[in-house]
């Protein structure tokens, strides 16, 4: 267990925040200084819980003046360590900044502290007859400035994008202690430089998102879940394009027969008694008859070029609440399997070709291991998860995935993709970022954290290490 952090370290915390909200005790330490990476120690030297702006500012002055490194803290639902503090790093929680602060009718709007908690802005804009559309399994427990620093995608990316496409106005206190307000809002605004996207997806690297404004939409229309079951990998993308030239999708999500395997275990019903190797759930508004005749007419298609070998469509809400399981469920179906996690992106024109290459080489590299697919297909997004084998150490079992990651990679890099979709960099994706940036990219990405964090406070050693 963590060692309770040194006093005059707390001390100089507690002159800054009540003494509740300056933590080291074992307990907290542990809980705080990790995300769902479970690779990492957790090692802070104390846990702060800031209330407001002010003391966030305060906070960022303080690490500047003692020479405190600062790691951000969500809803710590991470799968790359962006949220890790593991080397005697101060943890800066938000968890009780999580105030809703205003909700602008007309302009659609709504302003959180970043601590305010996914489906809770989620239940927030239902009951005002709008739709926040960013989702994900994790809904329950992540953190909107989670969400922003890591630009969260998630299921209904194919219709509605990522996080990013949904923040009209950030405010951030960087790495020097001054706090910007960045767009405020505006539609339209053509001055310059639009430093908010530079925080979107910086891991908190640059700056501490202290507030958002984010973007609410009209709620899809009556939407029907369908799972249908593919005979082969290569169908997968022809199966996507049959529904999408016929609708418009929300949803078009992707599993194999082991990731279902390990969901029905749970006691999940199975959609349907056929079992075959690969699964599609396809999403889309059921707002009028000619929608459904559209998507039978897309799945009588496919079941004739030989893509679907069985299928099921919902007949009521709680029934496609339960199809949905078999997609959201698997990732904590997997948790006690210890699996290495991949989460990588293909343009999608590329998808079926990629697939194939890295179908032929988890074949040849992991003979022994089980290896589960599932992902956001329509939008080019795979989650690769490799199972840690109970008879291996989990060191042994990390260099074998990370052997087989420069195969990975090296494929991803000819297809022009991305080593990281939508979980961020971290610490987990560090030693692969060349694999998508180049090193004169990289070099202007570090250029951008000397400004904003000039003394390298603000999560070190996350995304890149220092030149």
């Amino acid at each position: 267990m963590t060692q309770p952090a040194p006093a005059d370290l707390l001390a100089g915390l507690r002159r800054l925040l009540p003494e509740a909200r300056v933590r080291g005790d074992a307990d907290t330490l542990a809980s705080h200084g990790k995300d769902w990476t479970r690779f990492y120690t957790p090692a802070p030297a104390a846990v702060v819980f800031p209330v407001s702006i002010d003391e966030v500012q305060a906070l960022v002055r303080h690490a500047i003046a003692e020479r405190l490194a600062l790691v951000p803290s969500g809803g710590r639902t991470g799968l790359s360590a962006g949220a890790v503090a593991a080397q005697g790093e101060v943890v800066v929680s938000f968890e009780r900044m999580n105030r809703i602060l205003d909700f602008d009718a007309v302009d659609r709007s709504v302003t959180v502290e970043p601590g305010v908690i996914t489906e809770n802005l989620q239940g927030y804009a239902r009951e005002r007859g709008l739709f926040y559309p960013v989702d994900f399994a994790a809904r329950g427990s992540s953190q909107i400035g989670g969400n922003i620093a890591t630009n969260a995608g998630g299921i209904k990316v194919i219709r509605y994008g990522l996080t990013r496409d949904w923040v009209s106005g950030l405010k951030v206190v960087t790495g020097r202690g001054d706090l910007l307000d960045l767009n405020r809002g505006l539609i339209k605004n053509a001055t310059g430089y639009d430093l908010r996207h530079l925080f979107i997806g910086s891991e908190g690297t640059l700056g501490f998102i202290v507030e958002a404004t984010l973007r609410l939409t009209t709620p899809p229309r009556e939407p029907a879940v369908m799972v249908l079951a593919l005979p082969a990998l290569d169908a997968v993308m022809a199966v996507f394009a049959a529904f999408r030239e016929r609708l418009q999708l929300t949803a078009f999500e992707f599993f194999d027969d082991r990731a279902l395997g390990h969901v029905l275990a749970r006691g999940v019903p199975a959609p349907f008694a056929t079992r075959a190797p690969y699964y599609v759930l396809v999403e889309f508004d059921h707002a009028h008859a000619e929608d459904m005749d559209a998507a039978l007419a897309a799945f009588e298609h496919a079941g004739a070029q030989g893509w679907i070998v069985d299928g099921v469509i919902s007949a009521s809400e709680t029934q496609a609440k339960t199809l949905w399981r078999l997609r959201e469920d698997i990732t904590e179906s997997l948790a006690p399997r210890q699996p290495y996690k991949n989460d990588i992106a293909v343009r999608v024109s590329r998808a079926p070709a990629f697939l194939a290459e890295i179908d032929a080489l988890f074949a040849r590299e992991y003979p022994s291991f089980e290896v589960v697919w599932f992902g956001h297909i329509g939008d080019g997004n795979l989650h690769i998860s490799v199972l840690k084998p109970v008879d291996w150490d989990a060191a042994t079992f990390v260099a074998e995935c990370a052997r087989v990651n420069v195969l990975l990679f090296e494929t991803l890099r000819r297809h022009g993709g991305s080593v990281s979709a939508e979980h961020g960099v971290g610490l987990v994706k560090k030693p692969w970022l060349g694999y998508t940036r180049d090193a004169v990219e990289i070099d202007y990405l570090r250029a951008l954290k000397a400004v904003f964090d000039p003394h390298g406070i603000l999560n070190p050693g996350k995304i890149f290490d220092p030149a």
